[in-house]
C-alpha cells in the first residue's frame, strides 16, 4: 500500500504547480496513491459500494476508477486547463467512487481548492468513502453536509467552476443564481435509445440489451430508457430476450454470483412500478414487485411505435421498455426531434442501418454493436447535444457538447490562470 504524501491539507493554502504546463508532482503522487490503494486491498471500499450497489456493479466502477486514475495525467497533458482556485460539486446518489475520481481527484490536478456535498441518499456511504480514500490523497478536498441553500450561498455562488450531477429541474434552478463567468457544468441523463436493426445478430443485441440494463439491477444512467426493434425482427428479439432473463439469478448485493438485487433508491422503484402499473396490458414479462424487498422482476413491456410526442420515462429500475418500428427513415426522424433532441445523450445501434447511424451521431454518442458501457471512458468527453441531457454554460454562452471537466475548463473558462 502507497503511502500518502505530504500534502497541505488546508484548505486556505493552496498550491500552484510550478510549470503551468504540467500539474504539480505531489498531486500526481496522491492520485497515484489512491490507485495503488484501490488495486492492490479494494476490499474496505468495495464492501462500502455493496451497500448501495450490486457486487458486479462494485467491481466494474473499481476498474473503471483505477482506469481513470491512470489516464489522469495523458487528460491533462490533452486539454492543458489552466488552474481553477475554487471548484464545488454536486455529487450524484450512485457510482459514487467513479464521480469522485472524475469531479474531484482528477480536477484536483488544476484546482486549488475543492469542495463537494454528497446526494442526501448516500450521505453515510458517500463520507465514509471520503474518509477511505482522503487517508491516501490528502488533497485539499472537503466534504460538507451543509443544506442545500447553504451549500449554494456558502460554496457555489463563490466558487469559479460548478459542477452538478442529476435532475435537469434541479440544475435549471442553481443556474440562474450564479453570476456571469462562472462556469456551470450540468451532467445529466438521456434516452439513450438502444435499436436493433435488419441485419443484427439477435442472440448478442440480446445479450447486449440485458448487460446494460441490468447493470446495477438497472440502476445506471447509461441504461437505455427505449428499445426499438424492427418489426421483422420483434418476436425473435423478444423471444430471445425474455429467455436471457429467465436465467438471471437474483440475490443480495453482496453475493457475488448474483445478477442483479434490490433498488435501492426509493423513488426509482415507486416511479417504475406506478409505470407497470399503468402498462400492465402490455407486460409480456416479469411485472412483479416485491415493496418489502424491493425486488422488481425483470420487466418487458412492448408498447406502440414511437412518434415525437411519445413520453419515455427515465428508469432506474429493471424495465426494457420495448416498441416495435418499420421505417428506419421516420425513426431516425423521430429519435433526433422534440423531447428525444433535448434528451440527446447517447444511442447504440445493433444491425445495418447507416443512415439512422448518422443521423444520431448528429445528436448523441453513438455505439455500434456494442453498448455505451463498452465506451465508457473516464478521461474522454462523453454526452450529447442535448440541453436536458447534458450542457456548460459560462452565464452568458451555452455549449450543449459531450462534457469532460478538464475539457470544458480549456476552452470555456478564460479566466483560469496558466
Amino acid at each position: 500500500m502507497s503511502s500518502a504524501p505530504a500534502w497541505p491539507t488546508a484548505l486556505n493554502q493552496p498550491v500552484h504547480a510550478p510549470d503551468a504546463g504540467r500539474p504539480d508532482a505531489r498531486r500526481l503522487d496522491a492520485l497515484r496513491a489512491v490507485r495503488d490503494f484501490l488495486a492492490r486491498d479494494p476490499g474496505a471500499v468495495h464492501d462500502l459500494l455493496c451497500e448501495i450497489s450490486t457486487h458486479r456493479a462494485a467491481g466494474y466502477e473499481i476498474e473503471a476508477t483505477i482506469a481513470t486514475l491512470d489516464g489522469a495525467l495523458a487528460e491533462f497533458e490533452t486539454y492543458r486547463p489552466g488552474r481553477v482556485p475554487r471548484l464545488a460539486v454536486y455529487m450524484p446518489s450512485n457510482v459514487v467512487l467513479y464521480s469522485y475520481a472524475l469531479y474531484l481527484l482528477v480536477p484536483a490536478l488544476y484546482a486549488d481548492r475543492l469542495v463537494f456535498r454528497p446526494s442526501s441518499q448516500v450521505k453515510d456511504q458517500m463520507g465514509r468513502l471520503h474518509t477511505l480514500l482522503a487517508a491516501h490523497h490528502g488533497l485539499p478536498i472537503e466534504l460538507t453536509n451543509a443544506s442545500q441553500r447553504e451549500f449554494l450561498r456558502e460554496y457555489v455562488q463563490p466558487a469559479d467552476v460548478v459542477v452538478f450531477t442529476g435532475a435537469y429541474r434541479n440544475a435549471e434552478q442553481i443556474r440562474p443564481q450564479l453570476s456571469p463567468g462562472q462556469l456551470f457544468l450540468f451532467l445529466g441523463s438521456g434516452v439513450n435509445p438502444f435499436v436493433v436493426a435488419p441485419g443484427a445478430d439477435i442472440a448478442k443485441a440480446a445479450r447486449d440489451a440485458v448487460e446494460i440494463r441490468m447493470h446495477n439491477a438497472g440502476q445506471d444512467c447509461l441504461g437505455p430508457d427505449l428499445f426499438c426493434v424492427h418489426e421483422d425482427l420483434l418476436d425473435e428479439f423478444l423471444d430471445t430476450l425474455v429467455s436471457e432473463l429467465k436465467g438471471l439469478r437474483y440475490g443480495p448485493y453482496t453475493d457475488p454470483g448474483a445478477d442483479y438485487g434490490p433498488v435501492f433508491y426509493d423513488g426509482a422503484l415507486e416511479e417504475a412500478a406506478q409505470f407497470l402499473a399503468r402498462n400492465r396490458r402490455h407486460i409480456v414479462h416479469g411485472g412483479h414487485v416485491d415493496f418489502r424487498e424491493r425486488r422488481m422482476e425483470p420487466t418487458v413491456i412492448v408498447g406502440e411505435e414511437v412518434t415525437p410526442r411519445t413520453a419515455v420515462p427515465e428508469f432506474f429500475a429493471p424495465v426494457f421498455n420495448v416498441v416495435g418500428y418499420r421505417d428506419p427513415e421516420t425513426l431516425a426522424a423521430t429519435l433526433t426531434t422534440s423531447v428525444f433532441t433535448e434528451r440527446a445523450l447517447g444511442s447504440s445501434v445493433y444491425g445495418d442501418a447507416p443512415g439512422l447511424v448518422a443521423a444520431l451521431r448528429r445528436r448523441t454518442t453513438v455505439t455500434v454493436d456494442t453498448t455505451l458501457l463498452s465506451i465508457d471512458d473516464g478521461n474522454a468527453p462523453f454526452g450529447g447535444y442535448g440541453r436536458m441531457a447534458n450542457y456548460i454554460t459560462d452565464g452568458q454562452d451555452m455549449w450543449t457538447e459531450p462534457v469532460l471537466v478538464s475539457k470544458a475548463v480549456a476552452e470555456h473558462f478564460p479566466a483560469a490562470v496558466r
